[in-house]
């Protein structure tokens, strides 16, 4: 008996110790391994491929710091956990300034709820407890030198500091947002190009530029500096012409890009699809430049677009669908009718080139980096990933995170049965059913 009794606790006691390790192996592989499943149509929980290419490519230990009320920690554990889980040099640290005044005043804070990002002595802040703006602290943590954009202005381009649906701020608040530093050049006399601008950007001008700022544009790019071109179609129209920017078309001409007078017109539906006329492309198709490589299927939305054509080194980045033609059509009264047709498609819209070192792009539209499309999926992406191949920051260029999708009902005239019926209906059925089985069963 006793030796049956050795025999029962014995295997018991074995059966406990396996059965506690099993689970602490499990909770040990929980914890390393944190593995989540996003069934969301816009992967709203799931951080983008940029925060994915950065965090796993820490170099050394980076520090992310929460400040905030105890009982708000959860609120950001739900993104930071997402973070922590890509890699083991991100750390994680949640302070209470209640609990810890000294942690919070080392760290600068001055209010609840900051998000402060420490790689080494180099601290930047988040903005706001969201992936855009945690990410974008990392970066500027990590990047050392300082990345300068300088606008031109004089001639009828694109506002850099402008809001409105024509002006280009929120593209120039997205650069500033990954550690870009921006500057208007308001000159149209001056040979030179400031020594600090890192890369220059020619936003659509209305109006041709003097020669004195066509030889400081080439003086710039040719000593190693880089830039960025975005030019109109020259429509015509009852209050305005559009400038044909024949100076600058030529010089661009000598680097291996030729900028066409006209402008392009889509048959493919590609615009109309998504509720555009046929002068908005949306694009999806890209080609094998680093620019647009990360991009695959994600679209442009490129408005009023002319047209280019590439020789010697340039590359093409972006072309239209083969339903697509030109016209050298520029009145725009004449336009909306049927104009004839020039080149047939596919047709280049955006060629990237270098010239000794410098590098330089080209858009045939600016419509598409303008307040009205920068918001469209795809346009703020090919911005800045243009902006990271200029300034050779290659390892940044990706898929950005992306504002959550607005999915809701939208209920038109007409349709107000909608409501009481979502509302009383399932809970009658569940009534009928009751009722059904009491009367069986009685």
């Amino acid at each position: 008996m006793a030796s049956r009794q050795v025999r029962y606790t014995a295997y018991a006691g074995t059966y406990i110790i396996v059965f506690v390790a099993i689970l602490a192996g499990i909770n040990f592989l929980a914890n390393r391994y944190n593995k989540s499943f996003d069934t969301t149509t816009n992967k709203r929980y799931s951080l983008s491929d940029q925060t994915e290419k950065v965090v796993k490519g820490l170099p050394n230990e980076v520090r992310i710091t929460v400040v905030d009320k105890t009982e708000r920690f959860m609120g950001s554990r739900d993104l930071l956990d997402r973070y922590g889980n890509l890699s083991t040099k991100l750390k994680i640290e949640y302070v209470d300034p209640e609990k810890s005044p000294q942690l919070a005043r080392a760290l600068g804070a001055r209010s609840f709820g900051q998000v402060f990002v420490e790689n080494g002595a180099k601290r930047e802040e988040a903005r706001a407890l969201t992936e855009e703006e945690v990410t974008g602290a990392i970066i500027r943590a990590l990047k050392t030198g300082e990345r300068m954009v300088c606008a031109f202005s004089g001639a009828g381009e694109s506002g850099f500091d402008e809001m409105t649906g024509d002006g280009i701020g929120l593209a120039k608040a997205s650069l500033e947002r990954y550690n870009y530093k921006t500057q208007v050049i308001k000159q149209l006399q001056k040979a030179e190009v400031p020594a600090e601008c890192t890369a220059i950007l020619v936003a659509g001008p209305r109006f041709d530029y003097p020669d004195a700022v066509i030889d400081g544009i080439k003086a710039y790019v040719e000593k190693g500096g880089h830039a960025m071109f975005l030019l109109a179609p020259a429509l015509k129209s009852d209050k305005d012409d559009g400038a044909v920017n024949d100076k600058l078309a030529a010089l661009l001409d000598t680097w291996g890009i030729t900028v066409n007078n006209d402008v392009a017109i889509d048959e493919s539906g590609s615009g109309t699809d998504s509720g555009f006329n046929k002068f908005v492309f949306v694009l999806d198709k890209y080609e094998a430049h680093p620019i647009v490589r990360e991009m695959r299927d994600v679209g442009v939305a490129v408005p009023l677009v002319r047209t280019l054509v590439t020789k010697d080194k340039a590359e093409k980045l972006i072309a239209t669908p083969e339903q697509s033609f030109s016209t050298k059509e520029l009145d725009l009264k004449k336009l909306t009718g049927e104009p004839p047709v020039g080149a047939k498609g596919p047709l280049t819209v955006a060629a990237a080139t270098s010239v000794g070192k410098s590098r330089i792009v080209v858009f045939g539209s600016i419509s598409w980096a303008t307040n009205s499309f920068f918001r469209y999926p795809g346009n703020r992406d090919l911005f800045l990933n243009a902006f990271n191949w200029l300034s050779s920051d290659e390892e940044l260029i990706s898929i950005r995170p992306k504002d959550p999708e607005d999915r809701r009902l939208e209920v038109k005239p007409g349709q107000g049965w909608i409501f009481p019926f979502a509302s009383f209906f399932p809970p009658l059925l569940v009534i009928i059913g009751g009722v059904m089985v009491w009367l069986r069963r009685r």
